[in-house]
């Protein structure tokens, strides 16, 4: 009988100790704002190696990513008192297609806590079709409603978020309707209409899990958009295999041979990360499927 209870005992243990280590923070994160450190102080050189050694592998990918047609960033959530970044052509701007949408998103948000907008179920349901589905016409009509592409600007330069910064590179940005016609905006940078940078990608993921895009209830409800992505391709196709019960938080775009995709993977134990790729190649969207494995052999390694 006492080996039984001794038995027992070692068994709850054992699964209280297992369903410790699976349990997984709720996102937004609470975590005080005077500890959270700018993306670019948190470059990590091990990890830093460790992803462009990687892909370097690939002879494909090292080509393009001389050729600055290829660009990605990652960032280590598995540790939160201890996030590590690392990035290849991170301040590259790139031509991102839809992905920018993530920037409408944002300032949507931040017109509705300033009270420029008025909530509707409309204004709602444009916002989660802009990004689930990357509905054009959703994205045009909450293009116009915010004020364009001025209005967006000033949101992504805005200090909070630093999301678009010549100085360092660029990063998202939104300068025409996603319609036919229209007047252009064109980056300073690129001179692109929609095109992000790899590390502004990572940080406009960073500062989501974060709770620090407006505030931690407008990033909640950003979040609650990007869960769940409708259009299931690149990342999201390898990610479903991978780590089927993990919540995939997702925007992507892609026009002719641009291809760019962004997630933020939260799931047990070391899956939890943000991955950005940024393709200019025809092969893009398988490229954007092999990417994932490739990046998670890297966050796997044991931490230093």
């Amino acid at each position: 009988m006492r080996r039984i209870l001794i038995s027992a005992m070692y068994l709850f243990w054992a699964v209280t100790a297992y369903t410790q280590n699976l349990a997984v923070p709720e996102l937004p994160l609470s975590v005080p704002a005077d500890q959270i450190k700018p993306l670019r102080s948190l470059i990590n050189k091990d990890l830093q190696k460790a992803l462009e050694d990687r892909l370097k592998k690939n002879k494909t990918w090292a080509d393009l990513i001389s050729r600055r047609r290829m660009a990605v960033g990652i960032v280590d959530m598995s540790d939160i008192n201890n996030v590590r970044f690392a990035r290849v052509n991170g301040n590259t701007m790139m031509y991102a297609a839809s992905l920018p949408k993530l920037a409408i998103l944002l300032a949507a948000e931040q017109a509705l806590e300033d009270g420029t907008i008025k909530e509707t179920p409309d204004i709602r349901n444009d916002m989660r079709i802009m990004i689930s589905r990357s509905d054009n016409g959703a994205a045009t009509r909450m293009m116009q409603l915010v004020g364009g592409s001025p209005a967006i600007e000033k949101v992504l330069r805005d200090p909070r978020y630093e999301l678009y910064d010549p100085n360092w590179g660029g990063g998202l940005w939104v300068g025409k309707l996603y319609a036919k016609g229209g007047k252009r905006y064109p980056d300073p940078v690129l001179g692109t209409s929609h095109g992000a940078t790899a590390s502004q990608v990572c940080r406009f993921y960073y500062l989501l899990a974060m709770g620090q895009l407006v505030s931690r209830e407008r990033s909640a409800e950003m979040l609650d958009y990007m869960i769940a992505p409708e259009i299931r391709h690149k990342f999201v196709v390898t990610l479903l295999k991978l780590v089927p019960r993990a919540e995939i938080y997702r925007k992507s775009g892609t026009w002719q041979q641009w291809h760019s995709d962004s997630a933020l993977v939260w799931g047990p134990v070391w899956r939890r990360y943000i991955v950005v790729g940024l393709i200019e190649d025809s092969r893009g969207e398988q490229i954007l499927r092999n990417l994932i494995p490739a990046v998670e052999d890297v966050l796997k390694q044991k931490r230093p």
